[in-house]
């Protein structure tokens, strides 16, 4: 049985829709994060990171969302194409996605919502980064239906767990500067995998309020623990 540790977070969710994709069991072990329980010993033995999600798939453990992706991608032949060029292609966006735009938005919406103080450079700095993001993929995302070639793949589940937040930064325009990445994202919320993973959301409850404890769990002070969400 596949266990997923999960928190209703970008990354899990972008796991979840890729194994509703599969139509693979799994069970759903809850991580609350704003309550710290990321830092448990028995947690952490799951992810010595202290972040959500992580998986263990029979006697394999994985962690961090994209390695999830690819394990699950590739042991069931499905989401990552095996020829060079298209998985070349995959491959390029999917890590456009890790190394770009999820630490971007994670440090937009830090210093946006959560920092304990009002940081303009830092506020602006993340926001433009991120904007600068969301034009290339929504040059990408021109005429095309998916980011890598003409499949559906792990690329697109992990630009839909981030862009589905994207509202939390841009506010009430939300994507409409992005129209490519929008329509991008109509596609993706038509798939009933898709609505499978968000419902997940409502079937799972989470602490909400940004207290001490949260903060403690979540930003503490000269790094002495781990963060939310990989």
């Amino acid at each position: 049985m596949l266990t997923l540790y999960y928190h209703a977070t970008p990354n899990s969710l972008k796991v979840a829709v890729l194994l509703h994709e599969l139509d693979l069991p799994f069970q759903i072990v809850p991580v609350d994060i704003f309550k710290g329980e990321q830092h448990r010993p028995e947690f952490l033995r799951i992810n010595p990171n202290g972040k959500v999600p992580a998986l263990t798939d029979g006697e394999v453990t994985v962690f961090d969302s994209h390695a999830i992706l690819l394990h699950l991608a590739e042991k069931h032949g499905r989401f990552l194409p095996s020829e060079p060029g298209p998985r070349a292609e995959t491959l390029s966006w999917l890590q456009f996605v890790a190394t770009g735009l999820s630490p971007m938005s994670g440090q937009a919406i830090h210093f946006l919502h959560y920092a304990p103080e009002d940081l303009p450079y830092a506020k602006t700095r993340y926001g433009a980064e991120l904007e600068r993001h969301y034009r290339v993929l929504d040059t990408r995302l021109a005429g095309r239906e998916w980011l890598a070639g003409e499949r559906y793949s792990i690329a697109d589940m992990a630009l839909y767990g981030w862009a589905a937040s994207a509202g939390y930064v841009f506010g009430d325009r939300g994507l409409a500067d992005y129209p490519n990445v929008a329509h991008f994202m109509s596609r993706m919320n038509a798939r009933a995998a898709v609505r499978a993973a968000q419902a997940l959301k409502q079937e799972h409850s989470f602490k909400h309020e940004l207290d001490d404890e949260t903060r403690a769990a979540l930003f503490a002070a000269h790094g002495k623990t781990a963060g939310a969400a990989a």
